[in-house]
């Protein structure tokens, strides 16, 4: 099937407005009428459910964590970006678009990527009225600093903790709504099923994490905004509790999964110390506009880093990047911090580390301008590793961060199931191959305040409201379906835990379809994740009961539905027989090692359809097109 993403036509600046333009409304007295669920309460969901509750919908919003205020949205650091030119340095809608096309090296719809673009100013504006501190030079205005892949400083930011500052933007809107009747919020709660009636999405199928109690929220539309699936990798930058799961789920009733090769690799993160680790940390891409990547030029050079002279240090990304130098993108970043190590000149334990050395900025700006910029990253890291990085430089190694793929979805951000809308980091329509460094932020707030408001309306407006009841068959069916999984994890009673299996498909997933894929890798992970899936569901200990809280009841659930996706996602970086963004297949790179495209085989979207565990799952494509930005090799140089 050739896939439609109903993109708008006509010059691309007038794009979004005229759609906007041409779109069903609902009027205020009817907007009561509706009732949306909101899964997710991170920057696309809190926002979505926030701008919803404001226009007069009726909303239900769901979080697994105790309180919308500890969405994974909170571990972003660096900054968000937008389009305003504040530093007056050649910034425009029209750049900010093309660094996104280009930074996901042609692999995004430019109709998405404009509307982005756009709107980004707007995000900006919203989150200063909502109080967000972000940070002002010395006249109060608002400062900009530079991120990977663009040669402006356009990257709002808050310190090292702008994702908390945003977020608590988006909550005490959120909260506001939820005071104000319009919001219903189920902190504690899981989504398990996506409830479909007559080919549309109309509820979902929860467990109360708290009681365990198995319950059906019905509604006339259902929007995702759940996050990725990097902890396919088991070690992972993302927080322990983000999984596939609830988009999992819908993609099994039906949704068509984009792109799930396309993970990001992230290039500044705080090397593994262990095995027995639980989760890895990020340092912000924000550090690279003061620090400077190294390695030793001499292999299996020990010195200590104060004691290498600077014509004894390879500063790599400088010598191979010189346009953009430590500002890089991630991707590539990412492989060269890995040529270098692999290359027998990392630093650290197992020598899978490189130095991030801010000594130079410190003598030029004084420590005390650092300490304002990144002082609490600095503790941070301080804390965790046990060094001062004002005395000694920054080990750093790249680790899995972010998904690009997830969800198909149209232009109005709904996917092929009718009523089943897709924003922020689950759904696959922006970023491309490869994400530049501030704008998560800038997507899930755009999908969430200034898209979903408009395109849900056209959808509503079509359908009758208050269509689908509690007692429908189909509610009841789901329930079943969720009681019967449930337990089954708890009849296995084997002997490994739910923690051995994650730890042992990361390890697969992590060494043949991470940083770099071949064929060989891939058909390898594809022979060995069915074995230890088997093995799961034969041998996998879940103690407890499922009528109670029962982390690890939870966590089964969640790996098992890693064991299913890791399939798909090998699948998809067999199937991508070229190189782009993070989907690095070593037998696909230029003489000097940079990724190697294949526009005319692959210059499509890869959307995927479930045909049940273990099959085949059937291909769709969306053809791309390139009519404002042309096609051209990807150059950093």
């Amino acid at each position: 099937m050739i896939l439609d993403g109903k993109c708008p036509t006509g010059p691309i600046e007038k794009t979004w407005d005229k759609h906007r333009f041409d779109m069903k409304l609902v009027n205020p007295a009817n907007k009561r009428k509706y009732k949306i669920l909101v899964v997710g309460t991170g920057l696309a969901g809190g926002a979505a459910a926030a701008s919803l509750g404001e226009l007069g919908y009726n909303v239900e919003a769901f979080c697994y964590q105790d309180s919308p205020r500890r969405a994974h949205s909170i571990a972003a650091q660096g900054g968000i970006n937008a389009a305003k030119n504040y530093p007056n340095d050649g910034d425009s809608i029209y750049r900010l678009f093309y660094d996104t096309i280009k930074g996901g090296d042609f692999r995004a719809r430019e109709a998405d990527v404009w509307r982005l673009a756009q709107v980004s100013n707007n995000i900006i504006d919203q989150c200063v009225a909502q109080g967000v501190p972000f940070a002002r030079d010395y006249a109060g205005y608002l400062d900009n600093r530079s991120f990977g892949g663009a040669q402006v400083s356009r990257t709002f930011y808050a310190r090292g903790q702008t994702g908390q500052q945003l977020l608590l933007g988006a909550y005490s809107a959120l909260a506001r709504q939820i005071k104000a009747g319009t919001v219903k919020m189920f902190p504690r709660t899981e989504m398990l099923d996506l409830i479909i009636v007559d080919g549309e999405a109309k509820g979902i199928t929860i467990r109360d994490l708290v009681t365990g109690e198995i319950r059906t929220h019905v509604g006339d539309a259902v929007v995702l905004c759940t996050g990725g699936y990097v902890n396919v990798f088991n070690l992972s930058t993302n927080a322990m509790g983000c999984s596939v799961t609830a988009v999992w789920k819908a993609h099994k009733k039906g949704a068509f999964f984009a792109n799930p090769c396309y993970t990001q690799i992230h290039p500044t993160c705080i090397p593994q110390h262990g095995d027995k680790q639980s989760k890895l940390t990020l340092m912000s891409e924000s550090l690279r506009n003061d620090g400077r990547c190294w390695v030793p030029k001499k292999q299996g050079d020990n010195r200590a880093p104060g004691q290498i002279p600077d014509e004894d240090r390879d500063y790599y990304l400088e010598r191979k990047y010189p346009s953009f130098g430590n500002l890089a993108p991630r991707d590539i970043a990412s492989r060269a911090a890995k040529e270098q190590c692999d290359d027998n000149r990392g630093v650290g334990p197992g020598g899978r580390g490189v130095y991030l050395d801010f000594a130079s900025s410190i003598q030029r700006l004084g420590e005390n301008t650092i300490r304002e910029r990144y002082g609490n990253l600095f503790q941070m890291y301080e804390k965790i590793a046990g060094e001062d990085p004002y005395e000694t430089p920054m080990k750093i190694y790249p680790a899995p961060h972010y998904s690009m793929g997830g969800l198909w979805v149209d232009y109005n951000c709904m996917s092929n199931v009718p009523g089943l809308f897709v924003l922020g980091e689950a759904n696959f329509s922006v970023h491309g191959a490869n994400r530049l460094g501030a704008s998560a932020l800038m997507q899930g707030l755009a999908d969430g305040y200034f898209v979903i408001p408009y395109t849900i309306a056209d959808y509503l407006a079509r359908i009758a409201p208050g269509k689908v009841k509690a007692d429908n068959p189909e509610c009841k069916k789901s329930i079943d379906d969720v009681n019967n999984d449930l337990k089954k994890f708890m009849s296995i009673n084997g002997k490994k835990t739910v923690t051995e299996f994650h730890r042992e498909l990361g390890k697969i997933m992590w060494n043949n379809v991470g940083m770099a894929r071949s064929e060989e890798s891939c058909k390898e992970a594809l022979k060995v994740i069915p074995q230890i899936r088997d093995e799961f569901w034969k041998n996998v200990k879940v103690s407890g009961s499922g009528a109670e809280f029962n982390q690890q009841l939870e966590n089964a659930g969640r790996v098992a539905d890693f064991l299913e996706f890791a399939e798909l996602m090998t699948l998809d970086a067999l199937h991508r027989n070229e190189s782009c963004g993070g989907h690095f297949r070593v037998e696909h790179q230029m003489p000097d090692g940079e990724a190697k495209r294949d526009d005319e085989n692959y210059c499509y979207v890869a959307a995927w359809e479930f045909k049940g565990v273990g099959k085949e799952p059937e291909l769709h494509k969306e053809p791309l097109k390139f009519e404002n930005v042309h096609l051209a090799i990807r150059s950093y140089k």
